[in-house]
């Protein structure tokens, strides 16, 4: 398999789309009113002739940009959409993105309505992936909805002849408080066309004023969710639609040596393609496509592939690189040292097991060829079928409903180019759904990795060196935030044996268990306390500061481990968010086993100015239940090019009796701009749990999961 470095996963956008639509397009596809449009890139639309922008009667038409990155239509109804290529994967940006416009262009959540990843009508974007819609889309769309409010104002100040400073906006109105003149969005842009391109940035609303934003707002579309009126890709159904289902390889990598398909091409109704490896069957109803699917008789040409058995030793072949972070000596660094300590942390594949598994509906009509499907990357998925199937990008259309999870696990669009293969031989939609057996296997796990660390550190508390040696699961969140005047930090790539890619959180997750499991490990070194020593090599405040919310939260120090009982903390830096996570575990020793059970946890967590509250308390709450299957038990077994447990009855994911009480703690920065909050609570929930099983048992837990079958101390 060729070595992919995971984090180059989320690069992968295909080339830049680009928006042909002019004013007059713009126009007739959503009718008159007004449009706003955030150019990407600095696009040159100049405004020229003296005309004042909103009038639209003086002055030549500015072109619209080529690359755009957001944009807002106001209808003659009062009708705000706004369109954008991210989407709904249950982190509520749909929610955040709505309270977004709401802010600034004083109007009710109600009245908008957000068009998320459909690529024939939003603007290109390359995923939604690595926490960065609030950094990055969630401003955009506030500059558009700023913008459309200042053609609003100037729309009612010429219509009325009033001094536009004297005209306040609220509630979806424009007032003039003098006269008490008033009227609706829909009554100012009524018999208007206009358009308007903004470069520069528009006044924007600061956090300390936000009356939508930073505030509680339930979720948009809770109501159709819980109700099941949503429809997700599976539930998608389209005129004379039939099903389909994939033969899948007897191992990874197999190649298909015959195929005897008599049996299923008798069935009446079913279609049979075969193409390459390729082998499926299309069927008017899931069952007959089941049978079909079972009437095939392959056999398959296989390879010998590496077990998990040799997976750390294989990974530890990878290629040097250079180091990503580099200061000082380290051999200065240890020769200064009092103490200095060398160990090995290892990371296990993990699945995502997202709720819904990869589906799609695949139609060809006239040449073009929309698929349904649930996808972090609408705009990456039709690139890949462009290719696949030798079409233009502007013939295909991807439609991604709100998706049920993905975890950074549904980049790619393997379901989407299978069920349009079928879909073109059968001559009629179909749908393809896959079984969780399938999820399991042919989707790419969490990359497997390896961590070696050397350091030093002074009687004091002073860490003199610090050596970090990443090999397979990547180079995110690989740094330190300490102070340590001697560093080498590196990432190795290797040849990975199974599929990887993307994971909430990226190599966060390990880098992070490995780092501060180690720096649990020096402070014992030299008999600190674990908090103590963190502060000791600390500079950075905000870090700082989280560790202080969450330690006072959760009481630290208060009361000591016990063989019983055992207290840890972690904090990290990631993705511009700062985190510090505070556990507390009970140790069952009934029948001379040692088996653990995080009961407590306590994360405070910093991401600039609050979006909104509540959700962002439900991101870390569902990350931290997340991040315990990781941390415990959850682990992908493979032999041969096989994974031995593809199965919920034999992956073991958290359950309800394993739910702790999570209390979050949130460090709101209004003076700072608002970070993503998707994956960096992730992160700090297993090495506080490994620090904290040390504390109760002395026993040193080097390897995620740690605990699978219980504690072999």
């Amino acid at each position: 398999m060729i070595p992919v470095e995971p984090e180059r996963y989320e690069l992968y956008g295909g080339p830049a789309y680009r928006f042909e639509l002019g004013r007059r397009g713009f126009f007739q596809a959503l009718g008159g009113g007004i449009v706003v449009v955030l150019a990407a890139r600095g696009a040159g639309a100049q405004e020229s002739g003296g005309g004042r922008r909103g009038r639209g009667r003086r002055g030549r038409s500015e072109p619209l940009p080529q690359e755009i990155s957001a944009w807002l239509h106001i209808g003659e109804d009062g009708g705000v959409t706004v369109f954008t290529g991210k989407v709904e994967v249950g982190q509520n940006a749909r929610t955040s993105l709505t309270q977004a416009v709401a802010e600034e262009l004083r109007a009710p959540m109600s009245a908008i309505r957000l068009v998320m990843g459909d690529t024939d009508l939003t603007p290109f974007d390359m995923g939604t992936f690595g926490s960065r819609t609030t950094p990055t889309m969630w401003p955009q769309l506030r500059k558009v909805a700023a913008a459309a409010r200042e053609m609003l104002i100037d729309l009612a100040a010429e219509q009325w002849g009033a001094e536009r400073s004297a005209l306040v906006v609220a509630g979806g109105r424009v007032t003039n408080p003098k006269t008490g003149k008033s009227a609706g969005f829909g009554q100012l842009t009524k018999g208007q066309k206009l358009a308007k391109t903004i470069g520069a940035d528009p006044p924007l609303t600061p956090a300390t004023e936000w009356k939508v934003a930073g505030r509680a707002a339930p979720k948009v579309n809770a109501r159709a969710i819980v109700t099941g009126k949503h429809q997700y890709s599976s539930d998608i159904h389209r005129p004379e639609m039939i099903y389909g289902r994939v033969l899948r390889p007897a191992a990874f990598g197999a190649t298909l040596a015959s195929l005897d398909a008599s049996a299923a091409q008798k069935m009446p109704g079913v279609t049979v393609v075969h193409d390459g490896n390729f082998v499926g069957v299309a069927a008017g109803d899931e069952l007959t496509a089941s049978r079909a699917l079972a009437a095939l008789h392959a056999e398959w040409k296989t390879e010998p592939q590496p077990s998990g058995g040799e997976l750390f030793d294989l990974l530890k072949k990878g290629e040097a690189r250079e180091p990503s972070d580099q200061a000082g000596s380290i051999e200065e660094g240890i020769a200064a040292a009092d103490r200095t300590l060398e160990r090995a942390y290892t990371v296990a594949y993990i699945a995502h097991a997202p709720l819904e598994p990869r589906a799609a509906v695949a139609e060809w009509s006239g040449g073009k060829l929309t698929v349904w499907t649930g996808t972090q990357r609408p705009f990456g998925v039709r690139g890949e079928l462009a290719q696949a199937f030798h079409l233009p990008e502007e013939r295909v259309r991807v439609i991604m409903p709100d998706t049920g999870a993905a975890y950074g696990g549904k980049h790619t669009g393997e379901a989407a180019i299978e069920a349009a293969r079928l879909a073109k031989a059968a001559g009629k939609p179909v749908k393809l759904v896959w079984t969780r057996e399938e999820e399991f296997t042919w989707a790419y796990f969490r990359p497997a990795g390896v961590i070696e660390i050397r350091s030093g550190v002074k009687h004091g508390g002073a860490i003199t060196a610090w050596e970090f040696h990443n090999y397979n699961s990547g180079g995110s969140g690989i740094g330190t935030p300490y102070d340590i005047p001697n560093q080498h930090i590196e990432f190795h790539p290797a040849q990975s044996p199974l599929r990887q890619g993307s994971y909430r959180g990226l190599a966060a997750t390990a880098n992070h268990f490995a780092r501060e499991s180690h720096m649990d490990e020096l402070a014992r070194e030299v008999k600190m306390d674990p908090l103590a020593f963190r502060y000791k090599n600390l500079k950075d405040a905000r870090l700082r500061a989280v560790l202080e919310a969450a330690a006072e939260r959760f009481g630290w120090g208060r009361e000591k481990s016990s063989p019983e009982r055992g207290f840890g903390l972690a904090c990290g830096v990631e993705k511009g968010g700062y985190t510090a996570c505070c556990a507390e575990v009970a140790i069952n020793r009934a029948g001379g086993a040692l088996t653990p059970k995080i009961t407590r946890v306590v994360t405070a967590f910093e991401c600039g100015a609050v979006v909104n509250p509540d959700h962002l308390k439900n991101q870390i709450e569902g990350a931290t239940m997340m991040a315990i299957g990781g941390a415990l038990f959850e682990a992908i077994e493979f032999e041969n090019g096989r994974i031995l447990n593809p199965r919920f009855s034999q992956y073991r994911v958290p359950r309800f009796a394993d739910a702790p009480a999570v209390e979050a703690v949130l460090v709101d920065r209004k003076d700072l701009p608002s970070a993503g909050a998707g994956e960096t609570p992730i992160v700090g929930l297993a090495p506080a749990v490994g620090n904290a099983i040390f504390a109760s048992t002395g026993v040193r837990l080097r390897s995620l999961p740690m605990a699978p079958r219980g504690i072999q101390a």
